[in-house]
C-alpha cells in the first residue's frame, strides 16, 4: 500500500497538466485573418488592383477591343499615325495578273494619282499571300510587279492556296489594321467593276461610327454534299433547316475600325468556314454590331432607282470580266 504521506509529497498530477496546456497555448502563434496575412506579405493592394484590371477589360471589350485612344497601335505609335477613311482590299491570285492590270487601267488608281488617293485618305492595295512554296518563281513574279507598282498587300503569314482561301480574310484584316489606322476597312473581289467615288462618298458619310457591319446581307442554303460546289465541311452546325445566318456578301463587305481590330486581336481562336463571308458573318453575331444593308452594294447594275456601286461577272469569264471595263 501506497503510504498518505508519500502522496502528499508529490505534485498534484492534474495541475501540471494544466500548467503544461497553459504554457503551450502561450506559444501558438495567434490567430490572422486573410487580409492581415496579405498585408504582412506585402499584398494589401493586389484586391484593388484586380478590380481596376477587371474595370479596364470591361471598358475595353465595350469599346471594340481598343488600346489607349483607338488608333492603329499601342502608347505612342498609335498617337502619331495617320489618320485614314478606309483600306481597300482587292483579294487576287498569283494568275490575276491580266485582272490587276484591268483594274489599274480602270476604277483604281495607279502610280502618282495612288498615291495621291493615299494622301486623301483612301488605301488601295491587291491582297496576296505566299506561295506554298515559298520563294519560289510565284513569289518572286508578285515581289517583281510590287517593285514597279507598289499596290500589294502582301500577307507573309498566309499560303495562298485555294484550301487556305477561307483563312485569308483573317489575315487580310489584322495586316491590314496593323499597316494603317483607317475608320472603315473594305474587302472586295476581283471580280467587280467599282464606282470608287460612290463608295467614298457613301463612308464619308458615316465618318466616327463604330461597330459598323455593311454590304449585300443574304442568306442561303447551306451545302452538305461534298461533290457540289461551295461545300460546307461545318455543315452540321448549322442546324436541320441547314441554312445560313445573315451575312455580308462575300463580293464586297466593310467593318469599321473596332471590329476589324477585334479580328486581329482575337484571329488564333475564331472559327472559319468554307467561305469567308460565313465566317465574317459568324465573327458579327457574336458582337455587339450594327447590321447595315445597303443595296447599293449588291452584285446589280440598279436597285430600286439607285445606281449599285458594283458591277459583277461570273468567276472564271475573263470576256465578260473585261467588258465589264470596256463595253460600257
Amino acid at each position: 500500500s501506497i503510504r498518505p504521506q508519500a502522496m502528499a509529497g508529490r505534485a498534484d498530477p492534474g495541475g501540471v497538466l494544466s500548467g503544461l496546456l497553459q504554457k503551450s497555448t502561450s506559444n501558438l502563434p495567434k490567430e490572422i485573418s486573410v487580409d492581415d496575412k496579405l498585408r504582412d506579405l506585402g499584398c494589401t493592394g493586389i484586391g484593388r488592383k484586380i478590380a481596376e484590371a477587371e474595370m479596364d477589360i470591361a471598358k475595353a471589350k465595350s469599346e471594340g477591343y481598343l488600346w489607349g485612344n483607338g488608333t492603329g497601335g499601342t502608347g505612342t505609335e498609335g498617337s502619331s499615325r495617320k489618320k485614314f477613311l478606309a483600306v481597300i482590299g482587292v483579294y487576287t491570285g498569283f494568275g490575276s495578273r491580266l485582272k490587276r492590270n484591268t483594274f489599274r487601267g480602270s476604277w483604281m488608281p495607279r502610280g502618282d494619282a495612288l498615291k495621291t488617293l493615299e494622301e486623301k485618305g483612301v488605301v488601295i492595295r491587291f491582297v496576296i499571300g505566299r506561295s506554298p512554296n515559298r520563294g519560289d518563281s510565284l513569289d518572286r513574279n508578285i515581289n517583281e510587279e510590287n517593285r514597279k507598282t507598289n499596290d500589294f498587300l502582301i500577307l507573309e503569314s498566309h499560303e495562298e492556296a485555294a484550301e487556305e482561301l477561307p483563312k485569308k480574310v483573317k489575315f487580310f484584316f489584322s495586316a491590314a489594321i496593323e499597316a494603317w489606322d483607317a475608320e472603315f476597312y473594305v474587302k472586295i473581289d476581283d471580280n467587280i467593276n467599282l464606282d470608287l467615288a460612290g463608295l467614298i462618298e457613301m463612308l464619308n458619310v458615316r465618318r466616327g461610327s463604330h461597330g459598323l457591319y455593311m454590304g449585300c446581307m443574304k442568306s442561303g442554303a447551306v451545302v452538305s454534299e461534298e461533290e457540289q460546289q461551295w461545300y460546307e465541311p461545318e455543315w452540321w452546325k448549322f442546324g436541320d433547316s441547314r441554312t445560313y445566318f445573315r451575312h455580308a456578301a462575300g463580293s464586297l463587305f466593310i467593318l469599321s475600325n473596332n471590329l476589324a481590330r477585334y479580328i486581329n486581336i482575337n484571329s488564333a481562336s475564331l472559327q472559319s468556314y468554307a467561305h469567308d463571308d460565313i465566317s465574317v458573318g459568324s465573327w458579327m453575331m457574336g458582337l455587339n454590331a450594327t447590321y447595315v444593308d445597303d443595296d447599293r452594294l449588291c452584285c446589280l447594275s440598279a436597285v430600286q432607282g439607285r445606281r449599285s456601286l458594283l458591277k459583277c461577272f461570273p468567276w472564271g469569264n475573263y470576256d465578260m470580266f473585261v467588258c465589264l471595263f470596256v463595253c460600257h
